[in-house]
């Protein structure tokens, strides 16, 4: 998966570190260029546009067995992206309030730059959710919420594991992982059948944990951004921004959801 300078060159090609990290995360699949990665975004929102609209006079697809293999695989995946984001920065004696990115090639940086990749990756994967609620004829749930942030995490994803592969980045993969491991849990158990329904009672609950990370990294960076800490401020500021926007669309939908029906009723 890596590639090292041949002798003679590492010394005159690689002697600013911040070169060596960006080299052996380009061969990676998708990292190179974000040329790849703006095709895929351009045929998701291909897909969201036509979907709909295919499957207007067709019936919902069945994808009971297909939602439950790929929620409770998902969960898997997020489970061992968890364990390595909390064990490899246990080990590289990381620090919360300021990580700086370690761009060297030693086991334990290369270790933290593979599963940033797994979790750019997974937010690639992850765009099927929205494949999903097309095929089932869910397009209530198909909101500009929904769009956005899956359509802008592969940027912002893409961009850390290029540029940032490591560092304070790990925080935001070990939240966000452990909250998928339940999201994606609630999901599969959902896909089991309506029965399961009485079991699921706690779906307000897992919006509100949702928050909670948004605010945790709008609080992580923002102390970065009035702090001295040798992390780019560009890159805290788009995720300070960012996280801002969230906070927002998924503040109103919780109050659409939860707050403005029961006042209804």
């Amino acid at each position: 998966m890596c590639q090292t300078a041949p002798p003679g060159v590492q010394n005159a090609h690689f002697r600013d570190s911040s070169h060596r990290k960006w080299s052996e995360t380009d061969p990676w699949l998708l990292v190179y260029s974000p040329v790849q990665v703006f095709l895929i975004f351009l045929v998701y929102l291909g897909v969201v546009w036509a979907g709909p609209r295919l499957m207007k006079s067709r019936e919902p697809v069945d994808l009971r067995v297909v939602l439950m293999v790929y929620n409770f695989a998902m969960v898997g995946l997020s489970a061992y992206m968890f364990y390595e984001f909390l064990v490899t920065s246990w080990l590289s004696d990381y620090s919360l309030l300021c990580q700086p990115v370690d761009y060297s090639t030693r086991p334990l940086p290369m270790r933290m730059a593979r599963v940033c990749w797994w979790f750019f990756f997974s937010k690639v994967i992850e765009l099927s959710d929205t494949l999903f609620f097309i095929l089932r004829k869910k397009n209530n749930q198909v909101t500009f919420l929904h769009v956005y942030h899956h359509g802008t995490m592969i940027f912002n994803w893409w961009a850390g594991v290029k540029y940032v592969a490591g560092g304070q980045s790990f925080f935001i993969g070990l939240v966000n992982t452990f909250v998928h491991i339940i999201m994606y849990s609630y999901y599969g158990l959902a896909a089991i059948g309506p029965h399961m329904q009485k079991y699921l009672w706690w779906k307000r609950y897992l919006t509100s944990l949702q928050l909670l990370q948004f605010l945790l990294f709008l609080l992580h960076t923002g102390y970065n951004l009035f702090t001295h800490c040798d992390f780019p401020d560009s890159m805290n500021a788009v995720v300070f921004g960012y996280c801002v926007t969230l906070i927002i669309l998924f503040s109103n939908f919780y109050y659409q959801s939860y707050v403005s029906g029961k006042k209804k009723e």
